[in-house]
Formats: C-alpha cells, structure tokens, sequence
C-alpha cells in the first residue's frame, strides 16, 4: 500500500472532481490518498508520501502560477519519487489534442518547467457559462466560437472522459 498526494488547482472545480474520481480509484488498489489543493500545499509534509501526482487546470491558456512556483520549489523531491501531472484544458476536447503529446497546452507548460513527469496526462474539462462571471463567459464563448465549440450562454457542457480518468487513475495505482 502506498501514500500517494494528489496536489491540484482548480478555476471552476473540474479538477477538483477529477481528483475525487482519481482518489476513488486509487483507494480500490488499497492505497491510501491525500488529495490537496494548491494553496494548502505548502502546509504538507511531502516527505510522507510515497507518489506524488499534480493536476492543474487552464485559464486563458495557463496552468496556475502557484503550480509552477510549487513544481519549481519541490523538483528535486518531486524527482524522488514516483511522480504525475495531468493538465485539464477544453482543448483536449478535440481528438487531436487530447494525447500529452499533441496538447499544446501541456507541452508549453512542460518546456516552462524543468520538472519532467515521468507519467503525463491530459483530460478534457467542463463548459459552464451559466456560473461564470460575465467578463470570462464572453471571453470563453469567443474562444469556443474560434475553436469551433459550444457558444451557447446557458450551455453546461462536460468533455470529461471518465473512462480515461479511471485509467489514469490505474496508471497511478501502479507507477
């Protein structure tokens, strides 16, 4: 049984469910999970952990500052153990961009940090444009309209591929 920490950031609390979902799967292989957000992490002791996974969310095209400045503050610890990183971004809504290696948004991260994960994920997010604030509801429907996606302003919709979620979750269990 291990120790496994899952450290994450989250803008509307998609990857927060991700990381519920990957603790639930996780706990089936009879490890034992953390699952902790970004702001508390500074709070763990990370030395009590057995594998280390990071997940992080886009907003206009960025993963969150406070990931980068923890990646970069704990790379030689993260480096020590067992480690993960997935990105949930609408973009991997898209076939073509939904593999660690064709999402854009995950490579540009990647070539930000010096941190190399040795197990990469990327998983599709949520549209909820009812619970945004007006300024990023219009950004976001620009953003979907010029990359072809839903506009409507009362849609919620979810891309989340759970299936690929628990399977991630496995890859976890067994790293």
């Amino acid at each position: 049984m291990a120790n496994i920490l899952i450290i994450y950031s989250t803008t509307d609390g998609q990857t927060r469910k991700i990381c519920q979902r990957l603790q639930q799967v996780i706990e089936q292989k009879a490890h034992h999970v953390t699952v902790v957000p970004i702001q508390d992490a500074p709070r763990i002791d990370l030395t009590a952990f057995d594998k280390i996974v990071i997940g992080a969310s886009i907003r206009y095209g960025k993963h969150s500052s406070l990931i980068v400045d923890f990646i970069e503050k704990n790379r030689s610890f993260l480096d020590s153990r067992p480690n993960a990183f997935f990105s949930v971004n609408v973009v991997a809504r898209k076939p073509e961009k939904s593999k660690p290696e064709h999402n854009p948004y995950l490579q540009k991260f990647l070539r930000q940090i010096a941190w190399k994960p040795r197990e990469l994920a990327v998983i599709a997010g949520k549209i909820d444009y009812p619970s945004y604030r007006f300024f990023d509801r219009l950004m976001i429907r620009l953003i979907m309209w010029m990359t072809k996606g839903p506009t409507d302003p009362k849609a919620v919709v979810e891309f989340t591929d759970w299936d690929q979620v628990e399977s991630f979750g496995r890859v976890v269990s067994d790293m």
